[in-house]
């Protein structure tokens, strides 16, 4: 057999819009959608496991503090800044390319400034904050120019 056959490669130089994402829905739950406790961890388990793309549901929290959890639900809440904390450290201990948050959000102008913040305080010159202005998909950068970058999809 070639031993050519047995080398994997993958280009990562094509726009994003050309891969399949690893993609975690509701990454902070730990169970069931109605009744199950949502965790911070949650989110250090499928970055780990190789998954790129994880959900954040944010909402109004007390304090003036957004908290993460599935709306109208009995699920438990967590404070977003432990989110961020923990998508920040565990964001590429086992892959380098970029991870896109992708933000459900149904906060209150006030809190999503809190978010905003918690987003540039936390993961620092790792946020992505060019914005694609361009309507053409193939001028999307590739994951190899967003190594090491967190992006915001909301």
């Amino acid at each position: 057999s070639n031993p050519l056959h047995r080398q994997v490669h993958q280009d990562m130089q094509q726009p994003l819009c050309h891969y399949f994402i690893a993609s975690s829905h509701n990454t902070y739950l730990s169970g069931d959608q109605l009744l199950s406790q949502s965790r911070a961890d949650m989110y250090a388990r499928v970055l780990q496991a190789g998954c790129r793309c994880v959900e954040v549901d944010c909402w109004d929290g007390p304090d003036g503090e957004p908290v993460v959890h599935h709306g109208y639900t009995l699920t438990s809440k967590i404070p977003f800044r432990e989110v961020a904390e923990t998508i920040n450290k565990y964001a590429f201990i086992k892959n380098e390319f970029p991870v896109i948050l992708s933000i459900e959000n149904h906060c209150s102008i006030q809190q999503q400034k809190k978010i905003a913040q918690y987003l540039k305080e936390i993961f620092g010159d790792k946020l992505d904050l060019s914005s694609v202005s361009t309507g053409d998909p193939r001028q999307l950068p590739s994951p190899q120019d967003l190594k090491g970058k967190i992006l915001v999809k909301v």
